[in-house]
């Protein structure tokens, strides 16, 4: 439930709420939403996962893995937040695997890299997805059922995007049900958003 509604302002959810106002069909509007998530949006936690994983298993302390992904002009997955201030489901996340699972050793070490990224820039904070992307990996691991090469492929397989996107489908749904409750007219951008004189 943590990742099924963030508020209409984001990609996904301005796109399903336009669609559904042209008066599209739910399954429209829903894919419209679905289709911006990526990289920028909802789409990091495969890659937050793969990275973090990767840089602990080989004993990378976090400075050095903040500075590797620097130099090869890697934005880190899962890393950053508009705004200076923690997303406070990221904390509640991590307080529940402190007290739910045998080891945490994938989010402390994403706390670590968030400590160091915190020390360049206020922005750079541990996101929700970062956030999911170690929990998910301590998950895996602490459950016992998964062998290192099975959890490599869980991650690199997109599995734990699929999380993101099933939560995320439910929150669109809301939006469309609220327009098409609303009886919303078609949707307009701002005339100040977009008039090139004045």
């Amino acid at each position: 439930m943590s990742c099924a509604d963030h508020g209409p302002r984001v990609s996904g959810a301005h796109n399903t709420i336009v669609t559904a106002r042209a008066g599209k069909d739910l399954v429209s509007s829903l894919v419209s939403g679905l289709l911006t998530i990526g990289p920028r949006f909802g789409g990091a936690i495969d890659g937050a996962a793969l990275y973090f994983k990767d840089a602990y298993d080989k004993g990378l302390r976090p400075y050095e893995f903040v500075e590797s992904m620097k130099k090869k002009g890697i934005r880190i997955p899962g890393i950053g937040h508009k705004g200076d201030s923690r997303d406070k489901r990221v904390e509640l996340l991590q307080r529940f695997a402190r007290s739910n699972f045998p080891s945490v050793k994938y989010v402390e070490y994403a706390v670590e890299v968030e400590s160091y990224t915190l020390s360049k820039a206020n922005n750079l904070v541990l996101n929700i997805d970062g956030a999911i992307g170690s929990l998910f990996l301590d998950l895996l691991v602490g459950s016992g059922m998964f062998t290192k090469q099975e959890i490599d492929e869980i991650v690199g397989i997109g599995y734990l995007n699929g999380l993101f996107v099933l939560a995320r489908s439910i929150g669109l749904i809301g939006h469309i049900f609220d327009q098409k409750r609303l009886k919303q007219p078609l949707y307009r951008h701002p005339w100040e958003d977009v008039l090139y004189t004045k």
